[in-house]
């Protein structure tokens, strides 16, 4: 969980060579550099609105007019800056500034309770979110955030939210998704979809932009299913399958020694983390750094209402095979509703009223792909941030095993060069000045 500020440098470098430093100031905030990650979302949030506010203060002094905001958040700090434009709102900068861009990068929206078969899953759920404090906690939806007796990701997307209301002033909202090997934040949370077309891509046919070919999908239409005689045969699968096993076999062996040892290695060092982390919090509640930024939270009491937290896998149990998904028969067909489709481009725009909190799990005989079993409050934040309205870029990167560092090549080397076209993409067809 720990980020430098290294990481959103080449974004930054983009930035730079596009724009001059007379029609663009840029930010990287700093104040949740290492293990400060740790530390919870409202606690990060806080930390960075406050970093924003004094550039602000500060450029207002030197004569600066600062008539627009963008706000770029990659993985954990996705949320982290969904939850301070909130701030930032109610504390009437919107009122003076345009905010024009929003975007996230490899952000688990919906937290990482992930749909895995199997006891070992179950096993990391209970283990890993009582193990990264606060954000763990948080990420695995088993917090009770402050007087709302709900989870912080479930008030995030609550329509009735100052952070809902903010996010929607935005003139842009966009995401970016890696469908395949991030195993820190899964296609399905990152891109803010109740299905997953891309967990056996022999079955599909992917369909890219021509500009940004073969890492950038045709949102409109990214993915259709392959008909069945297209499809690789039982026995290729299986001969595929075991030879990729034969493979493995030397990094399994090495895994099972090293496996016991890391484990026990990070686990003392969550625990450290852990510890210095709730003293930070202590220190930070006790007024510390808040600057006046505990405000109302929902702006109607309307939606409420405590609903149950289930937890869920992360991280490298992500990368394990084997989605669940909901039985046919437990959805309602007579209610007739089309489940909205994973490749939708941009979303349903915010309407006056805020959507129903209730959401029915569609069918998914109507759909291409199966709806994932997800929990309830997941399927809620679905909803209600799809309502907002969102622009969604998935990406597909060949070269590396882990996805999450390459979509913003976090590190300069060869391997993440497919991110590279995703910043391109993103600077020619995301980024509005």
């Amino acid at each position: 969980m720990e980020e430098a500020i290294h990481h959103l440098a080449y974004l930054a470098e983009a930035l730079r060579e596009k724009h001059s430093a007379e029609e663009l100031n840029i930010l990287v905030a700093k104040s949740n550099s290492g293990s400060y990650t740790y530390d919870g979302i409202e606690t990060g949030a806080e930390r960075v609105t406050q970093e924003i506010e004094t550039l602000l203060q500060e450029l207002e002094r030197d004569g600066a007019t600062i008539k627009k905001l963008s706000v770029i958040g990659y993985s954990l700090g996705g949320l982290i800056a969904r939850y301070a434009i909130g701030l930032l709102h109610s504390k009437g900068w919107f009122d003076k500034i345009q905010p024009v861009n929003f975007t996230t990068f490899a952000t688990p929206h919906l937290g990482v309770r992930t749909p895995l078969r199997g006891y070992h899953s179950q096993l990391w759920n209970a283990f890993g979110s009582r193990t990264l404090s606060a954000s763990g906690r948080q990420l695995f939806t088993i917090d009770t955030f402050r007087d709302t007796k709900r989870p912080i990701l479930s008030v995030l997307a609550d329509p009735d939210s100052v952070f809902i209301r903010a996010l929607s002033l935005f003139k842009n909202r966009s995401l970016y998704a890696n469908v395949i090997n991030d195993r820190s934040a899964q296609y399905y949370t990152t891109a803010i979809t109740a299905t997953d077309p891309f967990v056996d891509l022999d079955a599909v046919t992917i369909r890219y932009l021509d500009n940004y070919s073969p890492n950038i999908l045709d949102s409109d239409h990214p993915v259709a299913p392959k008909p069945a005689q297209d499809q690789q045969s039982l026995y290729t699968r299986l001969s595929s399958s075991s030879q990729g096993l034969l493979y493995r076999v030397p990094l399994y062996t090495a895994l099972a020694a090293l496996i016991p040892v890391a484990t026990i290695a990070w686990t003392i060092n969550s625990g450290i983390q852990s510890f210095r982390s709730n003293k930070r919090i202590q220190v930070h509640e006790q007024g510390q750094g808040l600057g006046g930024y505990r405000i109302p939270l929902l702006l109607s009491s309307g939606s409420n209402t405590a609903r149950s937290a289930m937890s869920g896998a992360f991280r490298r149990m992500n990368s394990t095979p084997g989605q669940d998904y909901l039985p046919e028969s437990s959805s309602s067909d007579e209610d007739g509703e089309e489940p909205k489709p994973a490749h939708s481009a941009t979303t349903t725009a915010a309407n006056d009223s805020p959507p129903s909190l209730e959401l029915k799990r569609t069918s998914s005989r109507k759909a291409d792909f199966p709806t994932l079993a997800l929990s309830d409050e997941q399927f809620a934040m679905i909803r209600h941030l799809d309502a907002v309205g969102w622009t969604k870029h998935l990406v597909h990167i060949h070269s590396v095993a882990h996805s999450h560092a390459a979509i913003i090549v976090r590190i300069r080397k060869p391997g993440f060069d497919e991110g590279k076209v995703v910043v391109r993409h993103w600077l020619e067809e995301g980024f509005e000045m």
